[in-house]
Order: structure tokens, then sequence, then C-alpha cells
């Protein structure tokens, strides 16, 4: 049996939590998110519980089993709490500002980058180079943080570039310089 598929979910105060044809909707105060689970898995809501169950020990159910679980209690997580991911700008002359509901970039290209969130994201900037990203469905927050840290990823030269809070980048040392016996004339 999987060690995270058995474990009940809690349903807090404020959240319902609905099954019906291979779809489960959860909805909250953070808004409502829906998925479509494997047929081989049963998703059961009582007594204030989501339980997830496989009918037999094949290798699919297996897998799908602590899969629907960890994903059911994302969404009942993020639609108490939401989920949230922070970005740093790093370089001189890069800067974020919000332009109404869309971000707008300095990132060191001949013109700003402009990046609209899609229904259901947040982006809110914090000074100039820190942006927040906030959400109730954790794979959008995700995708989205990635979207924006991909318009210019960290170079590892001098490490300008958007990225995660937190994140290390590896830096290069560049070009050391020319040696004599390194195949050159002398």
């Amino acid at each position: 049996m999987s060690r995270i598929g058995r474990l009940s979910i809690a349903i807090p105060s404020g959240v319902t939590v609905q099954v019906a044809d291979h779809e489960v909707k959860v909805k909250g105060p953070k808004g409502e998110l829906s998925l479509r689970y494997a047929s081989p898995i049963e998703v059961a809501v009582d007594a204030g519980a989501v339980t997830v169950a496989r009918p037999d020990e094949g290798k699919r159910s297996r897998q799908l089993h602590g899969l629907t679980r960890t994903l059911i209690a994302n969404m009942v997580n993020g639609v108490t709490r939401g989920f949230s991911k922070q970005l740093e700008i790093q370089g001189v002359g890069y800067r974020a500002q919000m332009q109404g509901k869309s971000l707008g970039l300095q990132l060191g290209f001949s013109h700003p980058v402009s990046f609209e969130p899609p229904k259901g994201i947040d982006i809110k900037v914090e000074g100039t180079n820190k942006i927040l990203i906030s959400g109730a469905d954790k794979q959008q927050v995700g995708q989205i943080a990635a979207q924006i840290r991909g318009l210019r990823p960290p170079e590892p030269y001098k490490g300008k570039g958007i990225r995660y809070e937190g994140e290390r980048v590896r830096r290069k040392l560049g070009k050391a310089g020319k040696t004599a016996g390194a195949g050159g004339k002398k």
C-alpha cells in the first residue's frame, strides 16, 4: 500500500469537496479548482475527509494512487492558503514594475518586455527587483514563475538575470588569458 496514498485529506472549514464522474471539485476562499483523475482510482468524501483508494495491486493503480492523493491535497491547500513563488532580478538596469495588470520588465534588451498573467494568478512587485507570484493552483504558479524566469535566466559569468529566491547560480571564471603552451604561437 502506498504510504502517501493511504493518508486521508482533512477538509478544513469553509472548503467544499465534490466528487462526481471521475472529477474532483474543490471550492474555498481562494478560488475553485477541479481535477479529472484516472479510472482505476476511487475517491470518496466522508466525515470531513477525502480518501483515495485503489482497486487492485496493478502497476498503473499503484502509480496513480499516491499521485492522485497528492494532487487533491494540493488543491485543498491551494484554495485555503494558496501557493507563491518569489523571483529576484539581478543586474544593472534590470527592473520590474506593474503596468495595470501586466508585468513590465527591463531586462537589458533594446525593448521592454511585458508579461500578462493568466486568470487566477496574482503578480506583485516589491521594490524594483522582487516579483511575487501567487495563486491557488500549485502547478500554474510554478509554470508562470518558470516562464518569467525563462525571459532572462541567470547567466553564469556575471550572474545577471531572473532567478528564484535563494537560487544559487554556479559562476564561471571566464577567459583567463592566453598561455604559451596551450596550442598558440609563442
